[in-house]
């Protein structure tokens, strides 16, 4: 009985180093057949052929993409990631780049700021600086005078395109001298003024008989002695200045 157990243990022994044995084998000739995946990211599609070959990998081209990045003709990306285990003959898929995209500039001189907005954005392009420019004589606003880059310019990279656009003047008031209305009547001065769309601002009654009369401005005119009533007497601005109808006008006015 005891000599059957030692013939079994040596049984079962056996077949333990048999199995690890077995499994050893197999381990080595799995990671016989692995390689790691090399760093293709960069290299032409003609260095990446060559580096794979040499690891016994195929390589297979998936897809084109713009980059800014990467030089046109060169990797942009792939799979497996670089340093990943993989079995011999595997296929690392790649990703090549295209370059940056190129594109032509439209001409949007002349159009709505609106319009060329609409355009250029139509491209994939930005708009750039927006800058408006006065003193044109332009009667329309925000007309795109120029641009830049200019228009039809070829093989720009994605750029911004800045527009200058056009600005109406605000109109500027009307400038008139003022007349002397002093000796006029109130009546007839106000009308004068009202001709040439000026307004009286401020009236001050003033009473005769006394020796002089206080003008807005601080000078003093002499009163005559017999001046009727509703008559002017003083005014401010003086007569001959420059004034505009956003001035204010001040008369003195006999009572």
């Amino acid at each position: 009985m005891r000599r059957f157990f030692r013939i079994l243990l040596s049984a079962l022994a056996m077949m333990a180093v048999a199995l690890l044995s077995t499994l050893a084998t197999m381990r080595l000739a799995i990671h016989g057949f692995e390689v790691e995946v090399p760093n293709l990211t960069g290299l032409t599609l003609s260095e990446a052929s060559d580096r794979t070959l040499s690891k016994r990998l195929n390589l297979n081209l998936e897809n084109s993409f713009y980059s800014t990045t990467v030089p046109a003709g060169r990797v942009l990306a792939q799979s497996p990631a670089p340093g990943t285990k993989v079995r011999k003959m595997w296929n690392v898929r790649v990703t090549q780049s295209l370059g940056p995209q190129r594109v032509d500039i439209p001409n949007v001189v002349g159009q709505q700021e609106r319009e060329a907005t609409i355009n250029i954005r139509h491209l994939a392009l930005d708009v750039g600086a927006v800058a408006h420019l006065p003193g044109r004589g332009s009667t329309t606003p925000d007309i795109v005078l120029a641009q830049s880059p200019p228009a039809n310019a070829a093989g720009v990279d994605r750029p911004r395109v800045s527009i200058l656009l056009s600005q109406v003047d605000a109109p500027q008031p009307a400038e008139f001298v003022m007349p002397d209305l002093v000796r006029m009547s109130y009546a007839q001065a106000v009308l004068m003024l009202s001709s040439s769309g000026l307004h009286v601002a401020n009236t001050d009654n003033v009473v005769m008989g006394v020796s002089a009369t206080p003008a807005p401005d601080g000078t003093q005119s002499p009163a005559p002695a017999a001046i009727a009533n509703g008559t002017v007497v003083a005014q401010s601005p003086a007569a001959g200045h420059r004034i505009t109808t956003a001035d204010t006008i001040r008369l003195s006015v006999a009572r």
